[in-house]
């Protein structure tokens, strides 16, 4: 009787601790099964912002037009396996071509998801480097919603059409910067030159994934690529609209100040040393109008690169709703290749009063980045200054 008893026991015992393991496996999947995607995404960005440094590094370089191709290639294997184009065989156990790209189906879906990924968190590094708060933010919103939306899109990779699409963006916003980088040229005509380089590479994917399709036709390709294309003319209709990026641009420091004096390869920069807890105050946001008002910028561009940038002084009245004007666009010559950017200022006499604010801009108008500060009649700086160097 007591050895039935410590049977049933053990049994009760056995059974309440596989219960219970059953439930904490539940608790334990349905807690971490929405917290693990977000943890990698965000380890990937955290990765990719400490190991991409420099937009003309070769290295980073080559690693994304590595990623380009692997994706071309991953792209034209997924369209095939989806027409059926790709012969079935009955011998995995081979290590032949055909064995291989069997073996490597199930698997597609990831290595696009990873690819399309990796290639949108370096762009987003990249853009947002040369987006101010104005119209050119709204592209890189787009890749930012693509670099998030690419967690959820793995089950819809089966639209040859979007997956044509991505990678035509994807394409297309690399040359964005990559031709500027190689050539020293940034201008409309590099840009257009990008776009037509990624319709050539788009056309060459679709004819190569169709390759061998019964009743094939220019008609077949242009269907499954037009999406791709009106995209592309999307994203030219926004350049000349000044709406992307500057990229390969970035400012990586502005202000304004009363006073810049150059010391050997040192600038030194006077500012109002602000209360003791805006520890972040570089730079003075009110000036009065007999003192001179000094604008200082570093701009980085690659070790290739040489073009005019613009200091744009645009001014409007107090409490009046109308646009800002202009006063005064400079243009400044900058070169390439310093890691901190190229050091450039530029100052103004007697401002008027009312609300002053100078855009760092490109030749075609897109902006850099903005400083702004208020002019006061009866302003006194404070007796307190301090410097900074750059």
């Amino acid at each position: 009787m007591n050895l039935s008893t410590s049977k049933v026991q053990t049994s009760l015992l056995t059974s309440t601790g596989s219960a219970m393991t059953s439930l904490i496996s539940k608790l334990q999947t349905s807690f971490l099964q929405p917290i693990l995607p977000a943890f990698f995404f965000l380890a990937g960005v955290t990765y990719d912002s400490l190991t991409l440094t420099r937009i003309d590094r070769p290295l980073d370089n080559l690693i994304l037009l590595l990623y380009l191709a692997i994706l071309g290639v991953l792209v034209i294997l997924t369209g095939r396996f989806q027409l059926g184009l790709i012969p079935s065989t009955s011998d995995h156990s081979s290590w032949n071509a055909l064995s291989l790209v069997h073996r490597a189906q199930p698997h597609l879906a990831k290595g696009l998801q990873f690819l399309l990924g990796g290639l949108f968190s370096a762009y987003a590094i990249f853009y947002s480097q040369s987006t101010s708060f104005s119209t050119t933010a709204i592209f890189l919103a787009i890749i930012v919603a693509f670099l998030i939306g690419n967690e959820f899109l793995q089950t819809r990779y089966s639209s040859l059409k979007m997956l044509v699409s991505l990678f035509a963006l994807v394409t297309l916003s690399f040359m964005t910067f990559f031709l500027p980088v190689l050539t020293g040229w940034m201008n409309s005509v590099v840009f257009v030159i990008g776009v037509l380089i990624t319709g050539v590479i788009v056309w060459k994917i679709v004819r190569l994934t169709l390759q061998g399709i019964p009743n094939d036709s220019l008609c077949t390709t242009f269907t499954i690529s037009s999406p791709a294309f009106l995209l592309m003319i999307l994203c030219t209709m926004l350049y000349f609209l000044n709406w992307i990026p500057p990229i390969p641009l970035s400012l990586k420091f502005g202000g304004i100040y009363h006073q810049i004096e150059k010391n050997q390869d040192e600038y030194t920069l006077a500012y109002e040393k602000g209360p003791w807890y805006d520890i972040w105050k570089e730079s003075n946001d009110r000036m009065g109008i007999d003192a001179p008002v000094y604008c200082f910028s570093s701009v980085f561009a690659p070790i290739t690169l040489q073009t005019t940038i613009y200091h744009h002084w645009q001014w409007r009245p107090f409490n009046e709703s109308v646009s800002f004007m202009t006063t005064d666009r400079i243009p400044l010559t900058i070169s390439g290749g310093r890691e901190l950017g190229y050091r450039i200022y530029t100052t103004k006499h007697r401002v008027q009063t009312g609300e002053w604010r100078v855009n760092v801009e490109t030749e075609d108008g897109r902006i850099l980045g903005r400083m702004t500060f208020i002019a006061e009649e009866n302003f006194s700086s404070e007796p307190i200054m301090t410097t900074i160097t750059r």
